[in-house]
């Protein structure tokens, strides 16, 4: 198999909430959108983020078209935590859990946007 792409998609109640909250904290670019569908790039991180509006009725399998983010982290591993914590401090980003180190050696913090989804930094230590 060959692999040329990697996406995540979300349903999200405002896909231009989460997609705005990424291009302005992440440095993440929108790459297509259509009513109820926001696509984003990132130049560094090999991978797309996806905001589906929930409901959506082209959504499938249907089943799966409810609310995302239950569970759901977001996690991008960054080279400098504390840079990055205290840039999105100053940026405003809503922090909802502060700096900590897992004895394994995970040293992370996260921030959420406005609909909930978690993103969460990551470096190891």
């Amino acid at each position: 198999m060959r692999i040329t792409g990697t996406a995540v998609s979300l349903n999200v109640a405002d896909p231009a909430v989460s997609a705005e909250f990424v291009t302005t904290h992440f440095g993440f670019a929108e790459q297509m959108a259509a009513d109820g569908f926001v696509s984003l790039g990132h130049p560094e991180a090999g991978i797309n983020l996806i905001y589906l509006r929930t409901g959506l009725s082209t959504f499938k399998p249907e089943r799966a078209a409810g609310a995302a983010g239950d569970g759901l982290l977001v996690v991008f591993v960054v080279a400098d935590i504390d840079t990055e914590y205290a840039r999105l401090r100053a940026e405003g980003a809503p922090i909802v859990t502060p700096i900590e180190t897992e004895e394994w050696g995970e040293r992370y913090f996260q921030t959420t946007d406005a609909n909930g989804i978690i993103y969460q930094l990551v470096q190891w230590v």
